[in-house]
């Protein structure tokens, strides 16, 4: 499934001029809509250019290279440039079903893949040997627009059983204040999964 995103930078800008593309990420569909890339006019520390969308989310570098635009994430040009990365290579399949994720997979979730934020120090979920797509942060209202499996598979990962525990942090799951459920979708068999931080 490859989700483009056409977006128009700027309100003002000339019409015949054709929508930016915002570049495709298999691990990290529509970075947009999670909040990892936001609409902006700064220029790019990596290649100088001001294309209407910058990163938002941490960049693991020893200097300050913000901002970076999706396009250098994306090509692994910020990466090679700052050697920047963009999710802890330690945290992809920190949770998961414990299968062994190839390295490549791992140098593209991270040093070419928008990162999230989240509270703590972001994990990247892995199923069926591969990472999963991260769609987003989720309270207790997203769990329940992804459906049931959503929240059983939050609820498994946090190894708790149906009871006061699970029902307590149900209740208290929040997107935007945490404690937050993070979201992925295996891209093999499709499966959701994920994890819950908090402060």
């Amino acid at each position: 499934m490859r989700i483009a995103l056409c977006l128009q930078a700027d309100h003002d800008a000339d019409p015949k001029q054709p929508a930016m593309t915002l570049p495709f990420f298999k691990y990290h569909p529509d970075p947009l809509a999670t909040g990892s890339v936001a609409a902006s006019d700064a220029a790019c520390a990596c290649c100088g250019q001001a294309r209407g969308f910058v990163y938002t989310a941490s960049v693991y570098a020893v200097d300050d290279v913000e901002p970076l635009c999706p396009w250098c994430i994306a090509d692994g040009s910020a990466a090679a440039r700052f050697d920047a990365c963009f999710s802890d290579d330690c945290g992809v399949g920190a949770c998961g079903d414990g299968l062994p994720v190839p390295p490549e997979v791992v140098e593209i979730v991270s040093r070419r893949t928008p990162g999230y934020a989240t509270w703590q120090q972001e994990q990247w979920w892995t199923h069926c040997g591969d990472a999963g797509m991260f769609l987003g942060p989720a309270g207790r209202a997203e769990l329940e627009a992804f459906g049931p499996e959503a929240a059983a598979a939050i609820r498994a990962e946090a190894g708790l059983p149906e009871g006061p525990a699970w029902n307590a942090l149900w209740r208290a799951l929040d997107k935007d204040h945490g404690p937050t459920a993070y979201v992925f979708r295996c891209t093999v068999c499709g499966a959701l999964g994920g994890y819950y931080d908090s402060l």
